[in-house]
């Protein structure tokens, strides 16, 4: 019986297609976390790599991991040093993790050569060269001389062409993805490859104009779309529901009338608040109120969506075979308008469906609501995973495509 290939993995090895034994690994990942005072506060993009490490190394292969971390202005930049990062990939490993201080040191040709004896490198943040960012193919020899096979799993870094994810493979024959991409990958194409149905879109955060190529792409395959967030209150706006002091995008009440219409002509569903909480202030739990209307009064603005908005968008997605979830209901960060975005994580979580959550706010929202282990997947890529699920075509990955039509792999 013939294997079904996810759409945007035609022609990618993965590496499990490749004899790793006694071979040395050129791992790109994203271990671009979070950092406080050196600290990490978020290892979420460390632990989601582990499962190709893990693969790798029980292969019997030597590992060199490389990341950047951060926007660097110099080599000197040490507050974007991997070296906390290294340190947790040791600990979470139970490996002695190398930091070589150069990426393009000849030092790791003298570990790799030498005796080494569950031990990993990791080459310092990829940004401190900027002929990383230049994807620079000098850099990319550099790297290639000591490596023999290219493997990539930073999804989140697959739309910028730098040397780390399109150079070094234009100068290594032996490429391909992580478990990590290829997992991201199959459940962003579950959204646009016949997705189970009913299936409903939530979408969340401030501005209508970053989501509109989301809805663009998924207006034809979707059952309905659920909107909240300070994005609602263009919607409301374009129906003449007052909305106070909450955020607006005047040049996108054109394009929000215009969808509510277009959703009606579907016979599609578009929900919409009903009430809100409001505060007089962005932020001032303590004049928190809520609304018993759509309306908001002039004096006040939206922070959260409200308890019958909730019930509302809840009963909606309980029914739902496949949620796809972009964008926080309200100011979640604030535990006083939290309850919204949160109450959908719950449901997400409840729902026996295929329940994939996107984008940064809506990952830390469900990490946040305690909710993210329930969901089928959440997504570490960022812009890259809403610029393929918009239909843009990644550097990173089209790279690592045949360039023949007798090269694919059968």
């Amino acid at each position: 019986m013939a294997v079904s290939i996810s759409p945007g993995l035609k022609g990618i090895k993965t590496v499990r297609d490749f004899e790793l034994n006694g071979k040395t690994v050129f791992l790109r990942l994203d271990l671009n976390v979070p950092l406080e005072n050196g600290k990490i506060t978020d290892e979420t993009r460390i632990t989601a790599a582990l499962p190709t490490i893990t693969y790798i190394l029980e292969k019997g292969a030597k590992l060199i991991v490389a990341s950047h971390l951060g926007r660097p202005t110099s080599a000197d930049d040490m507050q974007f040093s991997l070296e906390p990062v290294a340190v947790r990939l040791g600990e979470l490993l139970k490996r002695e993790v190398v930091l070589m201080a150069e990426p393009s040191s000849e030092g790791v040709k003298h570990i790799l050569y030498g005796n080494m004896k569950d031990q990993i490198i990791c080459l310092e943040n990829l940004r401190f060269d900027e002929g990383e960012t230049e994807n620079k193919t000098e850099l990319a020899l550099q790297w290639s001389s000591y490596s023999d096979i290219y493997i990539n799993d930073a999804f989140g870094a697959c739309h910028r062409a730098h040397a780390s994810i399109c150079a070094i493979a234009e100068v290594m024959p032996k490429k391909g993805i992580g478990f990590l991409i290829e997992k991201e990958i199959k459940a962003l194409d579950s959204l646009t490859d016949s997705p189970k149905k009913p299936y409903i879109v939530v979408l969340g955060g401030s501005k209508v104009s970053d989501k509109i190529p989301i809805i663009e792409k998924l207006i034809n395959v979707v059952d309905g779309f659920i909107i909240g967030g300070a994005m609602a209150y263009t919607f409301l706006k374009a129906q003449n529901v007052p909305v106070g002091k909450s955020r607006v995008e005047s040049d996108k009440i054109k394009y929000a009338k215009e969808m509510i219409e277009r959703m009606e002509a579907r016979g599609k569903t578009l929900l919409l608040p009903v009430d809100h909480v409001v505060s007089t202030d962005f932020g001032n739990a303590a004049n928190k109120q809520i609304t018993s209307s759509p309306g908001i009064d002039e004096r006040q603005m939206g922070l959260d969506i409200g308890p019958k908005t909730t019930k509302l968008y809840t009963a909606a997605l309980e029914k739902a075979s496949t949620i796809f979830w972009n964008g926080p209901m309200g100011v979640f960060e604030n535990p006083a308008f939290a309850d919204g975005t949160f109450a959908i994580a719950k449901t997400m979580a409840e729902n026996k469906g295929i329940k994939i959550v996107g984008g940064g706010d809506s990952a830390a929202a469900a990490v946040q609501s305690g909710y993210a282990d329930k969901m089928t997947h959440i997504s570490t890529g960022g812009g890259a995973s809403l610029e393929y699920l918009q239909g843009e075509k990644l550097p990173g990955l089209e790279i690592l495509r045949p360039r023949k039509q007798s090269e694919v792999m059968p």
